[in-house]
């Protein structure tokens, strides 16, 4: 994996438009507008991003939303705790799919 996730990518990003000039800019416009301030300010949407980006174990998105954290104003003390509460969702998650587990150990004669 380490010669398949090349942070030098992370920068061409934009670039992934070439073959769909309209729908790249209207995600990017998207994009942008979800990461605008609004209810919730840039400085959580980092937060949350850097939270799901570790969720979804995307190497560029805990790159871009790391730097984008602190550009926002986030401390290393916030950024971790975002992690820990995508750590304890996805934890959480695997854990009450236990329950199918549990219901179909039962039926087959448990």
């Amino acid at each position: 994996m380490a010669d398949y996730y090349k942070s030098e990518h992370l920068p061409k990003f934009p670039s992934i438009s070439e073959g769909a000039k309209e729908l790249g800019q209207k995600f990017f416009d998207y994009y942008g507008s979800v990461f605008a301030d609004g209810a919730l300010t840039v400085r959580e949407k980092s937060l949350i991003a850097l939270a799901v980006a570790h969720a979804v174990q995307c190497p560029y998105c805990i790159d871009a939303y790391t730097t984008g954290s602190l550009e926002a104003g986030a401390d290393i003390e916030q950024m971790t705790e975002a992690v820990h509460v995508a750590c304890a969702i996805r934890g959480g998650a695997s854990l009450v799919h236990g329950m199918q587990m549990m219901e179909h150990a039962k039926k087959s004669g448990m």
